[in-house]
């Protein structure tokens, strides 16, 4: 594995920290104790569930993208991508009801549409490239 994925892989478990932080948060939220209503409660959990998922599925990816056949922008997309997506995507469900009471999320769901956009170009991206790289590997 290359020295920036292996630094990005330590940088990704410490990433993991703030989830199960988040954690605390939501159990803090479900008893009652931080003020919320229904759409922001299912919204957190999303919103910590795609964090925890993601940053887990960087790592696996992480540990056989050196087996694609990517190079260049492709090999980032497919290494980066869901990173970024595991940034984008919470941060577009917990952003976008930040308030008091509110009624529908607000402009920033975009954010969670740009990384669901991301994922899935490094999901394919890295899909591809692995077929490749295994194929060719034959």
């Amino acid at each position: 594995m290359p020295a920036q994925d292996v630094i990005l892989v330590g940088i990704l478990l410490l990433a993991l920290v703030t989830v199960e932080s988040g954690g605390y948060f939501l159990t803090k939220v479900v008893r009652g104790n931080v003020p919320a209503n229904r759409l922001q409660m299912s919204f957190f959990r999303a919103g910590h569930a795609h964090a925890a998922v993601l940053l887990v599925l960087s790592i696996a990816i992480l540990a056989v993208i050196s087996n694609a056949a990517l190079d260049g922008f492709w090999l980032w997309l497919a290494s980066a991508g869901v990173p970024v997506a595991a940034i984008l995507m919470p941060a577009g469900f917990f952003l976008s009801v930040i308030g008091s009471d509110p009624q529908r999320p607000n402009r920033l769901i975009w954010l969670l549409w740009i990384g669901a956009a991301v994922l899935t170009a490094a999901l394919i991206t890295a899909g591809v490239g692995l077929i490749a790289g295994g194929v060719a590997a034959l």
